[in-house]
């Protein structure tokens, strides 16, 4: 499911038109004049992200998170910078003992991040087809991979303690790819 967090979390719906683009429908975009007015949006839409408790984590965000801002000159788009924020992976072990609710979304989101991997895996080694449709995600994303001029970077968060050390490892090994 994709909401709309800086509109009360309206519920979206992800489609691609007759010209294999990906629109997101009733996504509003927001003017923005200055820096702060960006970073207030980033305040409010993680405000309104679901988070809870897991195993690893005392408050783990339920969902993946996509901050886009559009540069647009005329009406035009001209440019297009998107962060995101993905969920943590999530290992059985840890959701083991999870309510059914904690252990769908943990689904989903190991669903998704899959989906992102064989994305990247594909694009890495050229193949004819990239699995794009297989996730919200990765239709989200689609253009931030495949666009003439896009330049994509991953940034990971990982944990200096040694509890952590696998978590660690697999982070850095899902952002070599």
């Amino acid at each position: 499911q994709v909401f709309d967090l800086l509109n009360k979390k309206a519920k979206l719906r992800v489609l691609e038109d007759g010209k294999q683009q990906v629109q997101v429908v009733g996504l509003q975009e927001k003017p923005v004049g200055c820096a702060e007015d960006v970073i207030k949006m980033i305040t409010v839409g993680s405000a309104c992200r679901t988070s809870g408790h897991t195993f690893a984590n005392t408050s783990s965000s339920r969902s993946h998170a996509c901050f886009q801002i559009i540069l647009r000159r005329r009406r035009q788009m001209i440019g297009k910078f998107s962060l995101v924020d993905l969920a943590g992976n999530e290992r059985g072990a840890d959701t083991s003992n999870a309510d059914r609710q904690t252990r769908m979304e943990g689904a989903e989101i190991n669903k998704s991040l899959l989906a992102l991997k064989e994305c990247i895996r594909a694009l890495g080694q050229n193949k004819s087809h990239t699995p794009f449709r297989e996730s919200k995600l990765t239709q989200v994303l689609r253009d931030s991979f495949i666009g003439a001029n896009s330049r994509t970077c991953m940034i990971a968060m990982i944990s200096p303690g040694m509890s952590s050390c696998e978590y660690t490892l697999n982070t850095l090994r899902y952002a070599d790819r």
